[in-house]
């Protein structure tokens, strides 16, 4: 049983400065920290990857920090105490796997030694959950962090991005699971026959001046030219050259379904 994973926060390596690409079993994971010249002199993101190819599932997680970076690891390191449980979980069959997901992860943000954990901390972080199981795709996400997917069927129809930018959500310091009722975003989408291409991204990539890539279209457009390792590249090149100056991190993998997704009754 082949299983891979990763992990990384920001303030542990910065990469200021320097671009990074690192494959993750089939998933490609892009790190650039911003550019010294423009300003940066840190880096608050994180992320998180596990993969089990015999099970046909891929667990991620991307992370945009405020203040400082101590939320991030807060918040990753939490998620490794409970990969037991949530790699079972996943084992299971994608009808009942999703379906415990969507309740154990509220549990684990809402965990009270974790939340007390977050009062106590420095900052406040986004943080989005994408989960690939067989032909489904599940997420979670606090704050603005983006996810688009990219197929044919759907470019057609003019959908790509299935996750926006949500502001004034965080985990840690100021806590949207201490609300009354706490604010999230979450939802399934059913992948369509042939290969599907999934996108993350913290904001440093749409809101750096002078590139067009809070348009989900241009994206698409760039990762549709060349393969995906050299179009994550070929993205935080393009932001450096425009001297951004927060930090990007890019997750982002294909996968080639083969069942026929759901149709209209009337073809």
């Amino acid at each position: 049983m082949k299983s891979t994973n990763m992990t990384w926060v920001g303030s542990n390596k910065t990469f200021i400065d320097e671009l990074d690409i690192t494959r993750v079993q089939n998933v490609t994971v892009g790190r650039f920290g911003g550019n010294s010249g423009a300003g940066s002199n840190k880096n608050e993101d994180g992320c998180l990857v596990w993969g089990n190819e015999a099970e046909n599932w891929e667990f991620t997680m991307v992370l945009d920090g405020h203040k400082t970076a101590k939320s991030v690891e807060l918040v990753i390191n939490h998620f490794e105490k409970n990969a037991i449980e949530i790699k079972s979980v996943l084992s299971k069959s994608a009808s009942v796997a999703l379906k415990k997901l969507d309740h154990l992860i509220l549990d684990i943000f809402q965990e009270p030694d974790f939340m007390e954990s977050c009062r106590k901390t420095t900052g406040e972080t986004a943080c989005l959950i994408v989960v690939r199981k067989e032909k489904y795709l599940w997420w979670f996400s606090v704050g603005d962090c983006i996810l688009h997917l990219f197929h044919p069927e759907l470019i057609a129809l003019g959908e790509r991005q299935l996750v926006q930018r949500s502001f004034y959500e965080w985990v840690g310091e100021v806590n949207t699971f201490e609300l009354p009722v706490p604010c999230y975003s979450t939802g399934k989408k059913e992948l369509r026959k042939g290969v599907n291409q999934i996108f993350m991204t913290t904001d440093g990539l749409t809101e750096c001046p002078g590139v067009p890539y809070e348009d989900a279209v241009e994206v698409q457009r760039v990762l549709s030219e060349i393969r995906l390792d050299e179009a994550v590249r070929f993205l935080l090149e393009d932001i450096r050259r425009n001297q951004v100056r927060d930090s990007t991190t890019i997750i982002s993998w294909s996968v080639d379904i083969e069942e026929t997704a759901s149709l209209p009754s009337d073809l």
